[in-house]
């Protein structure tokens, strides 16, 4: 091999890793990637049961039902639509009806959502950035004016 052409095969084998890198770093950036979510949007999104997506809204007043042990039952609903989540663990202790909280999770073949986290908001002012924008396109929600 002459000079030139050692120097291309490294050059060659050095794109092909970072071609096999980038690769492989947009495929496990694209499995972890979870989809938000209002109940409204799920009537025309194509969600797939076991996929991963984040369900936001508003935990809906008089919905909240302790069963056995750390599960708990809920709906979370946009004021249009809402829809039934089920969570195994720890609430946040704001975790609360009418506030705004963010859901983790995948639906089961009965139709339920199965959230593995729960967000809820962390002061009286606060509410998770995707929730607002998406009550906000519906009317349903609006700043404080002391903001």
């Amino acid at each position: 091999m002459t000079r030139k052409q050692k120097r291309l095969s490294v050059i060659a084998g050095g794109l092909a890793f970072l071609g096999a890198a980038t690769g492989l770093t947009f495929y496990a950036l694209g499995q972890k990637a979870s989809y938000f979510y209002m109940p409204a949007d799920l009537t025309t999104a194509s969600v797939q049961p076991g996929q991963r997506i984040r369900l936001g809204g508003l935990v809906e007043k008089g919905t909240i039902q302790r069963g056995q042990g750390t599960t708990v039952a809920f709906s979370v609903t946009d004021t249009h639509k809402s829809v039934k989540v089920t969570y195994t663990g720890i609430l946040p202790d704001l975790f609360r009806e009418e506030q705004g909280v963010i859901t983790e999770g995948t639906f089961g073949p009965d139709g339920v959502f199965v959230a593995d986290s729960v967000l809820a908001k962390h002061d009286e002012r606060y509410m998770p950035k995707e929730v607002a924008d998406g009550l906000k396109a519906k009317g349903v929600w609006q700043e404080s004016k002391s903001e």
